[in-house]
């Protein structure tokens, strides 16, 4: 474990990596915060950089619930309320479209009925797009529409679709490492966000245990590792 999320703590631990281990690095998967970008590119330069398409779904996903909230609020003037059309969608705008039900393609199909929410469509279309070129069995074929996604993004986007100006931007930056996936397929940082989000539970479940064995009683029923009796010397 590495105290901190910064550039600084990632390129010092590299650099205390001996020479064989940095040597034998040959992928790194990342989410989009540059500060790791530059520091495995300073410290290990022969390594490929990908970005974990987690992440650059999530870009999207969060392009999406932004231009939906701010047209939600253009038209109603407040945040989404139980009955509203665009709030009730909010989860099936998520889904993707070689998913959805026949009631949800319903619901957007209704949805998207209405022009005041073209703009959420525009910013769904895209969303749509990710998806599908990730999904696409042709990896060449999906790096293909990833790139001209990227591209479509780049230029010519309407100055009201302020979140996918962003989107592009991003994209735009990082074309190089979002791309690699497609040659390295099956790159992730999964299991190390997945053990990241176990430990974050544990330190917000634990937080404000005064107590040293019921601190440590919590921390192994987290984790799974609870046992009837405790070995720990306190625990007489």
């Amino acid at each position: 474990m590495v105290e901190g999320r910064s550039k600084a703590a990632f390129k010092t631990w590299l650099a205390d990596r001996d020479d064989a281990f940095r040597d034998a690095v040959e992928v790194v998967a990342m989410d989009g915060f540059t500060g790791f970008k530059t520091a495995a590119a300073e410290e290990i330069p022969d390594a490929v950089t990908v970005m974990d398409p987690f992440h650059v779904v999530r870009l999207a996903g969060d392009a999406l619930d932004r231009c939906r909230r701010r047209v939600q609020l253009a038209i109603h003037g407040h945040r989404g309320f139980r009955d509203d059309p665009l709030y009730k969608s909010r989860r099936t705008l998520h889904t993707g479209a070689d998913l959805l039900t026949d009631k949800q393609s319903d619901r957007l199909r209704a949805l998207f009925v209405d022009d005041a929410h073209v703009e959420v469509e525009a910013t769904w279309g895209v969303y749509q797009r990710m998806i599908a070129a990730y999904r696409h069995e042709d990896r060449q074929r999906g790096r293909e529409l990833m790139e001209k996604l990227i591209t479509d993004l780049s230029a010519g986007v309407p100055k009201v679709l302020t979140e996918l100006t962003a989107l592009g931007r991003t994209l735009k930056k990082r074309a190089t490492d979002v791309l690699a996936y497609f040659e390295r397929p099956g790159t992730t940082n999964g299991p190390t966000e997945a053990l990241n989000g176990r430990l974050e539970h544990l330190r917000g479940s634990a937080l404000g245990f005064r107590n040293l064995t019921n601190y440590i009683a919590r921390s192994l029923l987290e984790t799974g590792g609870f046992r009837p009796q405790l070995l720990h010397p306190r625990l007489g």
